[in-house]
């Protein structure tokens, strides 16, 4: 890419225009800044946007309508000849997402937000070249990093005409057999895409469980959906080989100690992420990333040189949109000099699988890893009135509670719109509520919202629409 040898200069450079990046362009604009923001995508949005979260929603959305449909019959409704549009799935999902990038540029634009196209690395300290721009370098007082993360890779499967979840997203084909390396979130909501589609599908997770951040008893609810629809979950396993054929791939799978090979159509590899910040120009600047490429920040987002900061996925914690958001927010008015720090108690997340599980604050498994005593209360969803109307009742709410004072630690769930649901759990634990609060607060009846009521009131001794316990029932240590 030519380089060219003009150079300006701005208040605010913001290299990246993800969920992170443009909204601090956003917020940082309307605090009155002079801003550039520089992004190397033809669209923005980022990879939540264009190659992620969103693509991968809409698809599961079309999919759960397939599902619906198919298990109509018990309230006593038959679909027949129902059909997939393959071309006309694909043209929907484009129009969204093209549609939410639109968006953000109009934004931007009428916030007077500078946008350059091209890769941004640092100069120096101060300033940053962009590749594949009129423009040579730009000269900041303030830089705000939000490159993001990208797919990580497997060595076995370079150079292999294999999928990962951006091929996945655009539907090239629904393989008649799939097989999934990674059974993190990624993993089981494109599992669960395509076996709504028509593919059989297996899964390989090395670890002992899916979803391991995620407590025990929210996955094993889920564990049984994937049992149902997948051809098989194959925990503690590894792919060994991979070999490309006429047919597709053969893998050797190894579990136990066993070895075993099987042909498969396709093959998606979902085993997680990296920041970007290795082609940045770091070592141009006093910043050095730890070991996994991440870059230590303050709460209030700087890093070790004071006018940089990181938001974002190449910071550590998870790698989730809304995180970035948030950081966003609070790094544009530490830049506008307002008394801001990312200082949230807990953030909220989301598995978009059927049944979808959701947690934020502490949770069980992380209590008993730090040996924290805490008060669990358990709602069942086949003991909520509007889990029944829906005919999906294989579910949970679990509250999990300070035991002497009440304060709500974490929550977690599993079950239809458990992703809407938890944002009420996230205010609990950011605002410091007790059980109290929650229990007294009427919930309109009949609604999945009860279940967090009702799991309250489980925790606090005082359960209506399931059986007492005994005393110390609802206590781990």
């Amino acid at each position: 890419m030519v380089v060219g040898s003009l150079r300006q200069e701005t208040e605010v450079v913001i290299i990246g225009g993800g969920p992170g990046g443009y909204i601090a362009a956003l917020r940082v604009a309307d605090l009155g800044k002079e801003v550039t923001l520089i992004d190397d995508r033809e669209q923005l949005g980022g990879v939540c946007l264009l190659e992620g979260c969103i693509p991968s929603k809409t698809l599961i959305n079309a999919v759960e309508v397939i599902e619906t449909a198919r298990n109509a019959e018990k309230f006593g409704l038959t679909f027949s000849d129902l059909k997939t549009d393959l071309q006309a799935l694909r043209e929907w999902t484009d129009s969204v997402v093209s549609g939410l990038a639109k968006g953000v540029h109009r934004l931007l634009q009428r916030r007077g937000v500078e946008l350059i196209r091209g890769r941004a690395r640092f100069e120096s300290d101060r300033a940053v070249i962009v590749e594949g721009a009129d423009l040579g370098a730009v000269e900041f007082r303030h830089c705000i990093i939000a490159t993001g993360s990208r797919i990580q890779e497997l060595p076995l499967t370079k150079d292999l005409p294999v999928w990962t979840s951006r091929e996945a997203l655009r539907l090239p084909e629904i393989p008649e057999t799939l097989l999934i390396i990674g059974g993190g979130y990624i993993g089981l909501e494109l599992g669960q895409v395509y076996t709504g589609l028509g593919s059989r599908v297996t899964m390989v997770e090395l670890l002992p469980k899916l979803l391991m951040g995620a407590d025990p008893d929210l996955v094993e609810v889920l564990l049984k959906h994937c049992t149902q629809r997948f051809e098989s979950i194959l925990l503690e396993s590894k792919v060994v080989d991979i070999e490309q054929t006429s047919a597709g791939f053969a893998v050797t799978i190894e579990q136990n100690g066993d070895s075993v090979k099987s042909e498969f159509s396709q093959v998606l590899v979902a085993v997680g992420r990296r920041p970007n910040t290795d082609d940045l120009g770091l070592p141009n600047t006093k910043i050095t990333p730890d070991r996994h490429g991440f870059i230590r920040v303050s709460p209030e987002g700087r890093t070790a040189v004071g006018h940089i900061y990181a938001i974002g996925d190449v910071t550590p914690g998870p790698m989730l949109a809304h995180k970035a958001s948030r950081e966003g927010k609070v790094v544009a008015e530490v830049i506008a000099q307002h008394h801001s720090a990312f200082d949230n108690r807990a953030i909220p997340a989301v598995v978009y699988t059927d049944p979808e599980i959701s947690w934020s604050g502490l949770t069980q498994r992380e209590a008993e890893t730090q040996g924290i005593e805490v008060n669990i209360g358990r709602f069942p969803l086949k003991a909520l009135g509007r889990a029944r109307t829906l005919g999906r009742s294989d579910g949970l709410v679990k509250i999990i509670s300070d035991p002497k004072s009440g304060l709500i630690l974490g929550v977690g769930m599993v079950g239809p719109l458990a992703g809407e649901l938890i944002a009420e759990g996230t205010l609990a634990v950011e605002m410091g509520a007790t059980l109290e609060d929650l229990l007294v607060t009427i919930h309109p009846h009949p609604t999945l919202s009860e279940a967090i009521m009702e799991a309250a009131e489980v925790a606090a001794g005082s359960p209506v629409h399931v059986e007492p316990r005994g005393k110390n029932h609802n206590h781990n240590r």
